[in-house]
């Protein structure tokens, strides 16, 4: 008779599928909203090894926002190698990229969700919301050379379709979201 072999993962291997299912879990219900019980089954782990990968659930979630970082500045970067190698410009590639992303409501829930936990006085949480978006920042400033004006033209312009592609609004197809993106109602769709 065969004997089935167990695979165990390693922890390093434990830690990223609890990063992975509490980035999903968070953007659906928010840092207040979510329990760690919840994490945990979505990671296939107990709420105890949980506790022992992050000894708190503000820990925790300062992770799922370090990872909603990571993807949206893998984002960035691949958009502007893909603009570079066909010769366009790199901040139109990243916009195009960032667009595209924002199709993935996981991404799109979990940055809504980031700045929706830093603004409620976790001094934590809002730091490292705070870090993540100036590290974005400086990648993107780093890549294109922008400053000034034209760095707050493209993080106002991403904030904008961040916050209309949350509400869906390019869907409804009114006055007000087609002219709060420029009457193209297609650059902010979710």
């Amino acid at each position: 008779m065969a004997t089935a072999t167990r695979q165990l993962s390693t922890a390093a291997e434990r830690r990223e599928a609890l990063i992975e299912a509490a980035f999903v879990v968070f953007a659906e219900h928010g840092f207040h909203g979510t329990p760690t019980t919840a994490v945990a089954k979505a990671a296939g782990i107990s709420q105890a090894y949980l506790f022992r990968l992050f000894p708190t659930k503000e820990e925790l979630y300062v992770a799922a926002v370090e990872r909603c970082y990571e993807k949206l500045g893998a984002t960035m970067r691949a958009g502007a190698e893909r603009a570079r190698a066909a010769g366009e410009e790199p901040m139109a590639g990243m916009a195009m990229a960032y667009l595209g992303l924002m199709e993935d409501r996981t991404t799109l829930q979990a940055t809504l969700q980031a700045f929706a936990a830093a603004s409620g006085g976790d001094g934590v949480v809002r730091d490292a919301v705070r870090k993540g978006y100036g590290e974005l920042y400086e990648l993107v400033r780093r890549l294109t050379g922008a400053e000034g004006e034209r760095m707050r033209e493209f993080f106002a312009q991403g904030m904008l379709c961040t916050v209309m592609a949350g509400m869906d609004a390019p869907s409804i197809g009114e006055p007000w979201s087609q002219d709060l993106v420029g009457g193209d109602i297609n650059d902010c769709r979710p």
